[in-house]
């Protein structure tokens, strides 16, 4: 037999619900990874601009220091055994009226010096530096000369990350441009007050910071992971409750519709239902098809004599007796009232006479109702008739329909078939 459109139906509704517990643990799992990832990214770009404000600081207490050195043309010192003076500079050196010799810092070589002694101290650098250096060690390496030709296309700073040996540095580069106190050392170079003459390049230890990023990665993206699957977890769990509860209710209502309330039988609708697919098979094979209608006997007198309770009873037994008495693939229904229709598939017509005999002398001997020192034996008249080709369901029904009053007219407890 073919399942049914509720079954079918119940089939799409599962893998709609399938497909949906999919996606939604999909999309769960997508933003929270999303979140955490965005957490992450928004962590390094605070650091990353942490850093940078760090490097423009230093750029700009380099510029002022200088600007300050400049401003005074230079600054004096006292030339310390094993000084040596500025060879870039014409007359370094002066002395002083008790003969003391003092030498010339100019912005150049002050920072240099400061640089040489911080990078010695604290592992913390700065190098002035430019594409035409009067000082070869000013030369400019790799990276410095990518930022040089930058700023002379307008570009304001620029910064990186560079390894360098074991560690990691974070460097950052500005210009310098070129001023009237400049021009003392670099007009003949072919520089303008102005002109973007060189740049000062920053660099500090970012490698146990990079370190902490990257735990700091790797923690939250277990985080994430561990959050995801207990989510998904949950939803799946969520879902899976859902599933069966809605399974559940739709098998109810499937019930309430298929089934009589009182009986746990078919009810007309499903034994109808039912009746067609037979006849669709027995058409498509030519197998026969049998079919029973039987009615309770006074079955009024039995409401009116003992109650609609007792009357109830009566029909829940009758249903039982049909249902153990007939195959599993046979189709028991309550047709309306206390009629009962019987589907019996691949049955000819002695077969279901005998059956029918079976079951009417089934009923009273397992149904009976009353008081139990004087009970009511329940009898039923009994219409067979076996399906005939080309007829239609209504005509099937009506002849088991004329059997069964056939039967009542008889004196009842009867089967009778109608053969018109």
């Amino acid at each position: 037999m073919q399942p049914s459109t509720s079954s079918q139906e119940g089939q799409l509704e599962t893998r709609s619900l399938r497909f949906f517990i999919l996606y939604a643990s999909l999309a769960a799992a997508l933003c929270v990874t999303g979140g955490f990832l965005g957490m992450a990214y928004r962590n390094r770009q605070l650091i990353q601009e942490e850093m940078l404000n760090r490097g423009r600081m230093d750029f700009a207490n380099i510029v002022l220091m200088r600007h300050w050195n400049a401003s005074y043309g230079g600054v004096y010192v006292e030339k310390k055994p094993g000084m040596v003076s500025n060879p870039f500079l014409e007359h370094p050196d002066i002395t002083d009226t008790t003969g003391k010799v003092y030498t010339l810092k100019n912005p150049a070589l002050m920072t240099r010096e400061l640089s040489e002694q911080l990078e010695k101290n604290l592992g913390y650098a700065f190098h002035i530096t430019s594409l035409k250096p009067l000082n070869p060690a000013n030369g400019a390496d790799p990276e410095e000369r990518k930022a040089l030709l930058a700023f002379e296309q307008g570009l304001t700073e620029r910064s990186w990350t560079e390894q360098m040996g074991d560690k990691t540095f974070y460097r950052y580069m500005g210009p310098l441009k070129t001023e009237a106190s400049c021009l003392v050392c670099h007009a003949k170079q072919g520089y303008k007050a102005g002109d973007i003459r060189g740049g000062i390049s920053v660099s500090f230890d970012v490698h146990e910071l990079e370190k902490k990023l990257r735990t700091n990665l790797a923690t939250i993206v277990a985080l994430s992971l561990l959050t995801t699957t207990l989510l998904v977890g949950s939803l799946l769990l969520l879902f899976r409750q859902m599933v069966a509860r809605l399974r559940e209710a739709r098998n109810q209502l499937v019930t309430l519709a298929t089934t009589d309330g009182l009986t746990g039988l078919l009810n007309r609708r499903s034994i109808l239902q039912r009746l067609e697919q037979e006849m669709e098979r027995t058409r498509r094979h030519g197998e026969p098809l049998g079919c029973i209608l039987l009615d309770v006997d006074f079955f009024k007198q039995v409401n009116d004599r003992f109650g609609h309770a007792a009357g109830d009873e009566v029909l829940r037994r009758v249903a039982r007796v049909l249902k153990d008495m007939t195959r599993p693939y046979d189709a028991v229904g309550r047709f309306g009232g206390e009629e009962f229709l019987v589907i019996l598939p691949n049955t000819d017509r002695e077969t279901l006479r005998i059956v029918a005999e079976r079951l009417r002398t089934g009923l009273p001997e397992q149904v009976q109702t009353g008081e139990p020192a004087s009970p009511l034996p329940i009898t039923a008249s009994f219409g067979t008739t076996v399906h005939r080709a080309g007829e239609s369901t209504d005509t099937f029904i009506a002849r088991a329909d004329r059997g069964m009053y056939l039967a009542k007219s008889h004196g009842r407890n009867r089967v009778e078939e109608d053969e018109a």
